[in-house]
């Protein structure tokens, strides 16, 4: 090669992915990380007007990762009541809600172990005053519930939905599942998830989780080529999160 001649420039090989460790993370759940928005308002008003609610047994409804166990989490902080999936409903419901007074049931939908004792503690509420707060991530009327007198009595609870979240809040709850994990992305890469993504919690849960793994793999921040793969890869999964 003359002197003449301009060396050539070999690009630097990317480096190989590292290996990337399931590690679960901690998500903040106390009051002050509770993201309020119109899709919430509602359900946020009934943990807000305890101790004093007219009905003492109301349930909360919304898709999965919508903040129905943060706002359990929220209530139970406020009431002092313990906290059973509705998988696990069984005799010891009903001692925990006498000691407590007041007791969470959640993922109704998930199924009810014992629709007698959940019947029984709606009982109770009447009875002696206790509270109980049930959710579910569909309504009472859809629930697959045999004992006809606890149907009914689901049906009639006073009911609060979460919606799905409007911009802003969809945007807040991506800062905030960032955050949970520590990263901290730039604004221009939260507006383009928002932007391209299935308006729901659920995929926000799992374009965030993405997006995590990615950077971990190639020790990097999460940049908005990041974010696009991430989608893609979630997409490619097969969860319904990305915009058609």
């Amino acid at each position: 090669m003359s002197e003449t001649e301009p060396k050539s420039v070999t690009e630097p090989k990317a480096g190989p992915e590292q290996l990337v460790l399931d590690l679960p993370h901690r998500p903040a759940l106390a009051l002050e990380d509770f993201l309020v928005g119109p899709s919430n308002e509602a359900a946020v008003a009934l943990v807000d007007a305890w101790p004093d609610w007219t009905a003492r047994a109301a349930i909360v409804v919304g898709p999965t990762g919508s903040g129905k166990s943060h706002l359990t989490n929220v209530w139970r902080l406020k009431s002092g009541a313990g906290s059973i999936p509705a998988t696990e409903l069984a005799e010891n419901a009903i001692g925990e809600i006498e000691t407590t007074g007041a007791l969470a049931v959640e993922d109704l939908d998930r199924g009810i172990a014992s629709e007698r004792v959940l019947f029984h503690l709606l009982n109770l509420t009447k009875e002696k005053g206790f509270a109980l707060l049930a959710t579910s991530r569909i309504a009472p009327g859809d629930l697959e519930v045999t004992l006809p007198d606890l149907r009914s009595r689901l049906r009639a609870l006073p009911l609060v939905r979460i919606e799905a979240p409007d911009d802003h809040i969809l945007k807040a709850v991506l800062v905030k599942l960032f955050t949970d994990r520590q990263l901290t992305p730039e604004p221009h890469v939260v507006g383009h998830l928002a932007l391209h993504m299935e308006r729901s919690f659920e995929a926000a849960q799992k374009v965030v989780e993405a997006c995590d793994q990615l950077a971990l793999a190639r020790q990097r921040k999460v940049t908005r080529p990041i974010a696009a793969e991430a989608l893609e890869r979630v997409r490619t999964s097969g969860l319904a999160v990305g915009k058609s």
